[in-house]
Order: C-alpha cells, then structure tokens, then sequence
C-alpha cells in the first residue's frame, strides 16, 4: 500500500501539528497503556527475522537516566501471537528521531497482499481512523495520496490529521527457493514530521516454511524512520503510532485474507458451471 497509512501523521498550513479538540459524550477512555510498549516473551508463527536493528547513540539519553534506562528506552518491543504480529522501536542516535520495524503473517497469497495495499481510494473502507485517502496522481509504479485521519484521545476529544504521501512500488522479485517480494517506498512531502520515510515489503515464503493447513503464508512488513517538528517530543507520540501500525497491519491483513476467500470462492463456482 503505497500509504503511510498511520492517520496522526498530519500537515497544517504553518508546517505544524495541528490539534483538533471536539469534545462529545460519551467520555471514553484509552488505557494507559497504549503510550508504551510492553516486551512479551511469546512465540510468533513465522521463523523469518526482523531485519538487523540499529544501533543507539548513549549521547542521545537524557543525562538524568542511568545505563539500565537508556538502553530499555532504545529499544522497545511487542509481540502478538494471535496475528502472527511483531513491531520494535529503536531510538536513533538523533535525539528526537525513531525507527519502527513491524510485520505480520497473512494466509494469503502475495498479489492478494498487493491488491489491498494498492487499493489506494479503498483503503479508507477498511482503515479505522482514516476518514479519507484521495489519489492524488498516479503513474506507472507512482502514486501521491492526500489523506485525512481522526482519531479518539481521552476524556471524549478527538484527533485530526492529514498528510501528503509519494509512494514508489518495486518490481517483483523472485528469491532464492522461490520466494516472491515486492516493495513500497514512501516519503510524506507534507506533514507534521520533518522525516516520515520508510518502506512496506510484501514477500510470500517458500512451501517449507508454510503450516500445516494454510495454502498461502506471507509476510507483510513495515519500516518507517520518523522525526517530529521540533517543538513535539517522539516520546510522547511513541505510544500512539505503534498502536497505529498495528492496527493498520492486522486491517490489512484481514481485507488480503477476505479478498482471497472471495477469489477461491468465485474460482469453485466457475469450476462447478464448466464440469
């Protein structure tokens, strides 16, 4: 999906974050929770590795947190056996900057993978939090999008974002013991980070590494480096945009498997009318 698809990404006409509060009942309330990553210990259903980490710069802790803190603070971690789900955050030797490494499994085949990230006018069907995702140009392997996010924050106020995304889609690439991969490259060239660039990966294993039962094993994979505008601290969007990533992978997921379903269904009719 040539989309960063992380609707707090935002771009206002002063370059800034801008914050939209409307304040409506019902309250809800987000845990407190969701503006930190919890290391989990659990096994995820794919032997596949996140790509090599980046190391940390010590210069780039705050002076007042011992060894022991820096390094918890550098490097951050969930795990999600349910979805095949993994995501890491990694503090970069720039004080205000992140890099973020996620991926989840999807019983589905590459191109059903492909067709839900490209689907660039539908995504915001089956994205919550994304109340627009308008084409803006396309060419051959190009793509500019223009999208709009709201999201709910606590004691009932609500978040508006919006943001300007070039995306570049890759080749297919056929790998060693026949795995298949291809890539999105993005870059926000409007919005409320001064740096939001990154990549999606969509690569179909091999037959080996494939569980017993499922017809298709395919990993979706998602790198982003950020840096907010100055005057916002990363630490204190940290939280939100891994819940966000998340969210936006195990959506994306779930609309590849329900168009593969559908493609297998109407394949079996057809079959059926022609014996």
């Amino acid at each position: 999906m040539a989309t960063m698809l992380l609707s707090s990404s935002s771009s206002s006409s002063h370059g800034l974050l801008r914050l939209r509060l409307h304040h409506h009942p019902p309250l809800r309330l987000l845990a407190a929770t969701s503006y930190s990553i919890r290391r989990l210990r659990v096994a995820v259903p794919t032997r596949r590795s996140l790509p090599s980490p980046i190391s940390s710069s010590p210069d780039d802790v705050a002076a007042a947190h011992d060894d022991d803190e820096q390094e918890d603070e550098s490097h951050k971690e969930e795990r999600d056996e349910r979805y095949g789900f993994e995501i890491e955050v990694r503090k970069l030797p720039k004080r205000n900057r992140r890099l973020v490494r996620a991926r989840v499994s999807v019983d589905a085949p590459l191109d059903a993978v492909w067709a839900t990230l490209t689907d660039y006018e539908g995504l915001a069907g089956f994205i919550p939090g994304l109340s627009e995702c308008r084409l803006l140009d396309q060419r051959p392997t190009f793509a500019r999008l223009y999208q709009v996010g709201e999201q709910d924050l606590a004691l009932g106020f609500k978040f508006n974002a919006k943001g300007t995304i070039d995306c570049y889609e890759g080749e297919l690439q056929v790998l060693p013991a026949g795995a298949r991969r291809r890539d999105i490259a993005f870059n926000m060239i409007d919005g409320d980070f001064k740096v939001f660039q990154g990549k999606w990966s969509v690569q179909e294993v091999d037959g080996g590494e494939i569980s017993a039962g499922q017809e298709f094993q395919t990993t979706l994979s998602y790198v982003v480096e950020l840096e907010p505008k100055l005057w916002v601290p990363v630490r204190l969007l940290e939280g939100r945009i891994c819940n966000e990533i998340k969210t936006n992978l195990v959506c994306i997921r779930e609309e590849a498997q329900r168009i593969h379903r559908l493609q297998d269904e109407g394949n079996s009719q057809t079959q059926r009318k022609s014996c």
